[in-house]
C-alpha cells in the first residue's frame, strides 16, 4: 500500500517538474526570438498547454521563469542545516550555496540558456541582480543567527561578499569545460586557494 502512494506522489512530482522545466524553456526560446517584451505570459502558456494560473503556482514572473527562480524551491532545511552547523563557516557557507544552486535544477545546456537569455535582453540583469542581493541580505541574517552576531555586523557581508565573488568565476570555468569538471570542484579549489592567500604570511 506504500509502495503505492509513493508511486503515486513520485509520478506527481515527476510531472510538477517537467511543467516548471517546460515553462522556463519555452520562455528562454521566446526570449532569445523575440526579446523578453516580445511575448506575453498568456502565450507562453499557450505554447506549454497550461493555464496562466497554474504558470503563477511556478513563477512570479516572466523574468522569473527566464531566469530559473521558482517558488516551488525550497532550501529550508539546508539553511537550517547552516544555522545550526559548527564546522568552518565559509565551508559551510559555500555548501548552503551549492544546495542552493542544485534545488533550481538545471544543466549546462539551460546555464548556458541564460546567459544567452541575459545578453538578448539586459532588463532582465536587473531581476537577476534583485535576486542576488535578497539572497546576500537572506544569508547575512543566517550567519549573524548562527554565530550569535548582530545582524548588522561586518563579519557576516564580508563572508558573504566573499563566497559570492569566488563562485562567479568558477561558473564561467565550468561553462568553457563543458562541464567536465564538477561546479563544487571548481568552487573548492578555488576556496582553498583564497585560504591559503589569507592565511599566508604578509
Amino acid at each position: 500500500m506504500h509502495f503505492v502512494v509513493d508511486s503515486a506522489v513520485s509520478s506527481r512530482e515527476q510531472r510538477t517538474r517537467e511543467t516548471e522545466r517546460a515553462l522556463r524553456r519555452r520562455a528562454r526560446e521566446l526570449t532569445a526570438e523575440r526579446g523578453l517584451g516580445g511575448f506575453t505570459v498568456e502565450e507562453l502558456c499557450a505554447d506549454v498547454h497550461v493555464s496562466r494560473r497554474t504558470f503563477f503556482n511556478y513563477y512570479a514572473s516572466k523574468e522569473n521563469a527566464v531566469l530559473g527562480f521558482s517558488m516551488r524551491s525550497d532550501t529550508t532545511d539546508a539553511e537550517a542545516a547552516f544555522v545550526e552547523s559548527r564546522g568552518d563557516l565559509l565551508d559551510d557557507l559555500a555548501t548552503l550555496l551549492i544546495a542552493r544552486s542544485e534545488a533550481r535544477d538545471m544543466d549546462l545546456t539551460e546555464i548556458r540558456s541564460v546567459r544567452a537569455a541575459l545578453e538578448k535582453s539586459p532588463e532582465l540583469h536587473r531581476t537577476f541582480i534583485a535576486h542576488i542581493s535578497e539572497a546576500q541580505r537572506a544569508d547575512r541574517v543566517l550567519i549573524a543567527r548562527r554565530q550569535g552576531w548582530p545582524e548588522d555586523d561586518v563579519r557576516a557581508a564580508v563572508a558573504v561578499e566573499l563566497v559570492g565573488t569566488l563562485i562567479r568565476p568558477c561558473v564561467d570555468e565550468f561553462l568553457e569545460r563543458d562541464a567536465t569538471v564538477p561546479f563544487v570542484d571548481l568552487f573548492r579549489s578555488r576556496m582553498a586557494v583564497a585560504r591559503s592567500l589569507l592565511d599566508s604570511p604578509s
